[in-house]
């Protein structure tokens, strides 16, 4: 989801928005984290649950508009699941595994706002069946080596307990 004209790896982004320091917010443990769009999984049983960072969304700016891709919808890692809007652009949601989407976040659909205030609770975005979690999570980072991506791009970055 991140809002960067191009990352590590060469994917190319919708827009180039102004560099951005002083972050300041969580990335909590127990969550893995795709570096390249800045997103969150996590795993629920037999479902992934994703969702953008706070760093992404620093990046982004505020939320005001999230749809998923319609139930059934198929995406390979680093495809687009979705969009949201901010008050600039339109940004595709990259997926950051290989996922069947089993929903999107309804609650979030009628209140963006709640991606922005509660990222990592009630601000998840979309939930789906791993197609190949063995191999889309062994290249995500842990909260520590999200927290180094961060400071890569913002060694100004402040994290929140």
């Amino acid at each position: 989801m991140s809002a960067d004209a191009t990352k590590p790896g060469g994917h190319s982004r919708l827009i180039d928005l102004p560099d951005k320091t002083g972050f300041c917010g969580r990335v909590p443990e127990g969550l893995l984290y795709d570096t390249n769009w800045d997103m969150w999984v996590k795993r629920d049983g037999d479902e992934v649950v994703i969702g953008a960072t706070a760093y992404g969304l620093f990046l982004t700016g505020e939320i005001l508009a999230f749809t998923p891709k319609p139930s059934g919808a198929e995406a390979e890692a680093g495809r687009g699941i979705g969009t949201v809007e901010s008050a600039k652009t339109v940004l595709a949601i990259h997926t950051p595994v290989s996922l069947k989407l089993r929903c999107g976040n309804e609650v979030a659909e009628g209140q963006p706002a709640l991606i922005n205030r509660d990222p990592y609770g009630e601000g998840w975005m979309l939930r789906g069946l791993p197609l190949d979690w063995e191999r889309d999570a062994r290249r995500l980072v842990d909260a520590a080596g999200y927290r180094e991506h961060v400071r890569s791009g913002d060694p100004e970055a402040r994290f929140l307990p």
